[in-house]
């Protein structure tokens, strides 16, 4: 008897004897549960299709550890140690500056949880394969469906552990011996026909804006293989833009289903945005059932901000994430070309805002920045709890002691302040709520509501957009760029992307300013060569590539002997 379905009748017993006191105690022994005796109604069948999602959905959208390996580290996000807070033995400042060492906890969540996934899709394909559809009353085509739904998932998991670990063990089966890494190149290709052997039998969204329920569309194989080709480079060392471009030009046809842009931003991250056309794949979420909050909200916003929000029930915070400053403590903007993420938003952009909830499921803007008084209602306020105590937070694009100026010999002026990951306050660095906008108390039970966005259709237009790039058709890359960033200049883009402007720099700009804080800017520097090459802030170029990708945790090699080390991590 396989161990998951030991868990299941454990699981399946203990919530019966819970449910009911008439329930018999009395063991009842089997030989044997297989899918023909357990799979008796379609419940069950879906129960057992949807375990992996479970999984994924808290690897991708609630866990933090995948979103602090793709955004800490870059030139969009850090932890700075906020005077006692957050030193935490200096494991954020070490990733800051890229010292990874290979006894870091998040990289060996980073690697658990998507073999996890990997482990959970095929055991579930293996059950499913063995189940009657037809005598259970299911439509035709729904047992296809679903084992092609569980194998795009796993080559989705797949492409987050070749992402940022490189070759992979490589697995079609819960029932193999341990295997040792396979090559880059063999997990790139092994991906590759885990796709094209699902993508025939996914189903296709046939209605624009129809509810997105986190099922696997054809669209979203169609753009997790997009995702492998674009990165192709970095990956294998073989450039494959021609090949994503084909595919990308294929979804904005049509040929894989019905998606448009929305024009209104918040649409696209808010509390109804299950039916937003431009979302090609999200992760549910709704109030006080299977909520999420995209992981960052307790990490990232300043620890009263629940009463900037009118009181917001189960809204706490620890104050700790926030953008890389723009400016140095005397205000001065850094050079760096990366960098700084809040400053490189125009002041006409109307993203480009403190968020202000304004009722009835509305809110503008993305930025908790300024003085941290509600606009809607003057007597919500965030105060200070460390340096600033009694005080109304003003938040800063800036990290610094600016409390101690004039007061510590040590900082008799703006111009003496140190502006490093380790001399912040708690007022230091923009916070972002893009991806988890809150209510106010009155609208408590919309908080939880909006979906996790994980593909969408802006996505496609600005992969396009550096394939043409790349391939020399500025003008073409322009044009799409600048159809998505039209919502967010009503009265016209005053800095439209042209061929003049178009390099290296703004295309990872434009990367930046429009998928800020989802989970992927790691990706886009190492495959523009940045990731290691450039500087920013207090963080300096170590120009070695190994650091490209992450070491294998101590413990997972320890589990597992036939694992090689990633080069330069020994």
């Amino acid at each position: 008897m396989k161990k998951s379905n030991i868990f299941r009748c454990f699981w399946a017993g203990a919530a019966c004897l819970m449910a009911a006191t008439s329930c018999s105690v009395e063991p009842e022994f089997y030989s044997q549960t297989v899918p023909e005796t357990f799979y008796t109604s379609q419940d069950a069948v879906w129960q057992r299709f949807n375990r992996p999602f479970t999984h994924w959905r808290w690897y991708v959208a609630h866990d933090p550890d995948r979103w602090m390996l793709q955004e800490l580290g870059t030139d969009e996000f850090c932890l700075p140690t906020r005077g006692s807070d957050w030193y935490n033995g200096a494991k954020y400042q070490k990733f800051h500056h890229h010292e990874y060492s290979e006894d870091m906890a998040w990289i060996s969540d980073g690697w658990t949880n998507y073999g996890m996934g990997v482990a959970l899709a095929w055991d579930a394909l293996e059950d499913l394969a063995k189940v009657d559809f037809e005598a259970l009353g299911f439509e035709e085509g729904t047992r296809e469906s679903m084992l092609a739904q569980q194998q795009t998932l796993a080559a989705s998991l797949y492409l987050d552990g070749l992402d940022l670990f490189g070759g992979l063990p490589l697995y079609t089966t819960t029932q193999s011996e341990v295997k040792g890494r396979s090559t880059d190149v063999e997990t790139f290709n092994f991906i590759d026909s885990l796709l094209t052997e699902s993508m025939p039998n996914l189903p296709i969204k046939e209605t624009l804006g129809a509810m997105e329920t986190g099922t696997i569309h054809r669209a979203v194989a169609a753009m997790t293989r997009v995702r492998l080709y674009f990165n192709a480079e970095a990956y294998i060392g073989k450039a494959m833009y021609s090949e994503a471009a084909a595919i990308c030009q294929d979804i904005l046809d049509g040929k894989y289903g019905k998606y448009e842009l929305d024009t209104d931003w918040t649409n696209i991250f808010g509390f109804n945005n299950e039916y937003c056309p431009e979302i090609i794949w999200s992760v549910p979420s709704e109030n006080a059932k299977t909520e999420t909050d995209a992981m960052y909200w307790s990490y990232m916003v300043p620890y009263n901000y629940k009463n900037y929000l009118g009181g917001l029930e189960s809204s706490g915070s620890n104050n700790g994430i926030g953008l890389i400053p723009s400016l140095d403590p005397t205000g001065k903007k850094y050079s760096y070309r990366l960098g700084g993420a809040y400053g490189k938003f125009h002041d006409k952009d109307i993203r480009k805002q403190p968020y202000v909830y304004e009722g009835n499921g509305k809110y503008r803007g993305m930025f908790i920045v300024g003085k941290l008084v509600n606009p809607e209602n003057p007597e919500w306020t965030c105060m200070g709890n460390r340096e600033y105590k009694g005080q109304v937070i003003t938040v800063v694009d800036q990290v610094g002691y600016f409390a101690k100026v004039g007061k510590d010999d040590k900082y008799p002026t703006l111009e003496s302040l140190p502006s490093t990951i380790a001399h912040a306050e708690e007022n230091s660095c923009v916070r972002v709520t893009k991806r988890s906008p809150r209510p106010t108390q009155e609208d408590v039970k919309l908080k939880g509501n909006p979906d996790t966005p994980i593909i969408r259709l802006a996505e496609v237009y600005y992969t396009l957009a550096e394939c043409k790039m790349r391939q020399g058709d500025k003008q073409g890359a322009a044009d799409l760029i600048n159809t998505v960033r039209k919502r967010y200049f009503p009265e016209g883009d005053p800095d439209p992307v042209t061929v003049a402007n178009l390099d290296k720099y703004r295309m990872l700009d434009e990367w930046q300013l429009e998928f800020l804080a989802e989970g992927r800017r790691r990706t886009d520097l190492v495959r523009w060569n940045a990731y290691v090459t450039e500087s920013w802030w207090d963080h300096k170029a170590t120009n070695d590539p190994n650091l490209n990708r992450f070491p294998i945790h101590y413990s997972i090699i320890g589990a597992n002997n036939l694992l090689e080390q990633n080069p330069g991590y020994n």
